[in-house]
């Protein structure tokens, strides 16, 4: 893992190593470091401005650096150099490569040892073809990509749209029977693997004492008293829609003054990625809807909207989970959006409901969610309208059947999907 700061530094061995979690040391951590301007270039230039909008159909546009992109095959021929020191018996080795940041690294990785096992699931969308030809890199990104033995997305349809782009683009062989490609006489397969959370864990928290004592102190301090609560949890980022869910409430309000002063809509939102443009101007955009609303709709102490931008833990999260009586996802495109899991894990009283986005890879899975489209905001606003006035009982049957789902699909379900497909793929002589 990359390393940054004295505190990292501080931690390490002679090694650049420690071991991991500090009170009950279960595995050893790598460290490798970068520079800052292999960080710009490589984590909030190639992988942030270019991979991540060409991967996600949310209409902003991929900035395509060629210095960024030297930076990052540097900072993955790093990685490999790193991975492969600590190799010591190649054939009993499994490298488990995650996401986006990391497309080259696999190539690199069998080209230096072919007797290495090499995976990757790549956490976030595949474009289709049509998409994904514009980057100027992208035989290289494919190929990098097809050093893997095995390489997991989400959904199938992103496999499939994998699938096709390498057809279209690289002299390679793709077996839609088998769901593997063929490429300089290895095979890569090709698998759908939805990711989830540990139910076990949000349950926990759900119930615990801190977090019914966060409970009533979110309720005194954000004046909730009374009123009925939506949520939005998101990082600011433009593919998941919180401006247009902004527009949704804003319609909300309008279309239905009878819930003035009975409801109040909740936007956890911590900042990411300032360096880039568009990260900026999305916080600025959100700072404006939420001053328009609250100046249009607002009365004594209530407040229609509220925005936090801090940062919270995964437990202090839970507390905002058990307030909302809605929750809504509004995603533009999204591999999976395990929030959505979070939440309904999260319901242990067995009421709420979920808006989900149909461009997240979650509503394939949870289809007791009410469906809504992030990009025809007054839906949404009668959605909203439409949870708060349906009976309980209905909410709470939906509910159950996405808890039950998500409790038996845990992330230890997937963990253990991947690799039991990893090391049952046949073995090469």
């Amino acid at each position: 893992a990359a390393g940054s700061g004295e505190a990292d530094r501080e931690a390490v061995s002679s090694g650049d190593a420690l071991m991991v979690p500090p009170q009950d040391s279960k595995y050893r951590l790598r460290r490798l470091w970068l520079t800052r301007q292999e960080e710009r270039d490589y984590y909030y230039g190639f992988a942030n401005s270019a991979l991540w909008p060409l991967c996600h159909v949310a209409y902003s546009r991929p900035r395509f650096d060629p210095g960024q992109w030297e930076t990052y095959k540097t900072v993955n021929r790093k990685f490999a150099e790193v991975v492969l020191s600590e190799v010591t018996d190649p054939r009993r080795t499994i490298v488990f490569i995650q996401d986006y940041h990391f497309a080259l690294l696999p190539r690199m990785l069998k080209d230096a040892d072919p007797n290495l096992m090499v995976s990757q699931f790549w956490h976030i969308p595949w474009p289709n073809y049509e998409i994904f030809r514009i980057c100027p890199w992208g035989p290289e990104i494919l190929d990098g990509l097809l050093g893997n033995d095995l390489l997991g997305f989400h959904l199938q349809y992103h496999c499939n749209n994998f699938f096709d782009t390498v057809d279209r683009t690289l002299e390679a062989r793709v077996d839609l029977e088998k769901f593997s490609i063929f490429r300089q006489e290895r095979e890569t397969r090709v698998r759908p693997f939805p990711i989830s959370i540990d139910f076990d864990r949000f349950e926990a928290w759900a119930k615990s004492l801190n977090t019914e004592r966060r409970l009533r102190e979110l309720q005194h301090s954000l004046n909730l008293s009374g009123l009925k609560v939506g949520l939005g949890v998101d990082r600011l980022d433009y593919t998941k829609g919180i401006p247009e869910r902004l527009e949704a409430i804003d319609i909300f309000f309008r279309k239905y003054p009878q819930y003035h002063q009975r409801f109040t809509f909740i936007q956890l939102g911590p900042q990411s990625r300032l360096h880039i443009q568009s990260y900026k101007q999305l916080n600025a955009l959100v700072d404006s809807w939420e001053e328009e609303i609250n100046s249009k709709y607002g009365q004594g102490r209530w407040k229609p909207v509220i925005v936090l931008k801090g940062h919270y833990s995964q437990e202090e999260v839970v507390a905002f989970y058990r307030l909302a009586d809605v929750m809504v996802i509004s995603a533009l495109h999204d591999g999976m959006n395990l929030v959505a899991k979070e939440y309904v894990a999260s319901r242990v009283e067995g009421e709420g409901a979920l808006l989900l986005s149909p461009f997240t890879g979650a509503s394939r899975e949870l289809t007791g969610a009410y469906t809504i489209n992030p990009y025809n905001p007054e839906e949404t606003a009668d959605a909203i309208f439409q949870t708060l006035e349906d009976p309980l009982e209905q909410k709470a049957a939906r509910l159950a059947a996405m808890r039950a789902w998500v409790q038996e699909h845990n992330i230890f379900k997937w963990s253990a999907n991947f690799l039991q497909a990893l090391i049952h793929l046949p073995k090469e002589d």
